[in-house]
């Protein structure tokens, strides 16, 4: 269940909440803090934070993914129905890296006198683009709808510092960052669109919600999803069709390594590329060949274990 687009109490904290206070509260693990550092007194209005996590898949998924490349990715996808899974704009900033992780998500929306006031972070912890990172996990990735805008670095130096010791994998913007001289040696992955000095709120954007469905580089992520990023560009995997495109990518892989071989040494591109009827008995021969040669080596890593 999302956030209702039409109650500002919903969306902006996927969800932001503002309640009149008729005794002291007691106060939750909930709550990421009081707009206070008292308790309110009676009838005072109090603000909390509380944005939802993500549910995520497991290791073994995201291991499995993280050898087939976004190539592989990509093609799969589209013969299980998603027909194109690329994240439009953003580009890696962070030569030979991959990422498979898990998507939080962020969302800006343009500014409105309504909805962001000049007093809005008066205090920091209302800035729901540090309540994205608080959710940060081992190998998590953040992914954010800056709305294409090339005039707000959505993430700092320092806000990517406190990622990645969180274990933050890295981050797909389709806008941009700051301080990416600095950033780019904190060992995250990083594609954006480019980069500018602004801070993120400082033009004509705000962070809106987190962890709700969002439109980054015009494909549609939910909270969760899957992401595979590397040198070909951002493929998001809808998190229920994980498994099935690892059982199709490792197949896929299969043939495709026979298939790399028989060419390197002169076979006929119409016969073994995509693999014909005759080739697919080859492929056959050959992989049982090789799953034979396996067993000894999978036998002795057992003992190990």
């Amino acid at each position: 269940m999302f956030p209702s687009p039409i109650r500002r109490v919903s969306i902006r904290s996927a969800a932001l909440v503002r309640a009149r206070v008729r005794s002291a509260p007691k106060i939750t693990a909930r709550c990421q803090r009081i707009k206070s550092d008292t308790l309110p007194e009676k009838g005072e209005e109090l603000t909390v934070i509380q944005t939802s996590d993500i549910v995520r898949p497991p290791r073994e998924l995201i291991e499995g993914l993280r050898n087939i490349g976004s190539a592989t990715a990509s093609g799969e996808l589209a013969g299980l129905g998603i027909r194109d899974s690329q994240i439009r704009g953003p580009i890696g900033w962070t030569p030979n890296v991959t990422m498979v992780g898990p998507a939080l998500t962020l969302q800006f929306m343009p500014k409105r006198e309504d909805q962001y006031g000049e007093g809005e972070y008066n205090d920091p912890e209302m800035q729901l683009h540090r309540h994205v990172l608080y959710h940060t996990q081992p190998g998590d990735i953040v992914v954010v709808d800056a709305r294409g805008d090339m005039a707000s670095g959505v993430f700092g130096e320092m806000m990517l510092t406190y990622f990645k010791g969180r274990g933050g994998q890295g981050i797909v913007v389709d806008g941009c960052i700051r301080d990416y001289p600095t950033a780019k040696e904190l060992g995250l992955g990083i594609w954006i669109k480019g980069v500018t000095p602004n801070y993120h709120t400082q033009t004509g954007i705000f962070p809106f919600a987190v962890n709700v469905p969002i439109a980054c580089g015009e494909r549609l992520v939910m909270p969760g999803d899957l992401i595979i990023a590397d040198e070909d560009g951002v493929v998001v995997v809808p998190i229920k069709l994980a498994p099935q495109l690892l059982k199709r990518a490792n197949e896929h892989r299969e043939w495709e390594e026979f298939s790399k071989m028989m060419l390197e040494k002169g076979g006929d591109l119409r016969k073994y590329y995509p693999l014909r009827e005759d080739a697919w008995k080859e492929y056959e021969v050959w992989k049982a060949k090789q799953d034979k040669k396996a067993k000894p080596k999978q036998k002795a890593k057992a003992k190990k274990k």
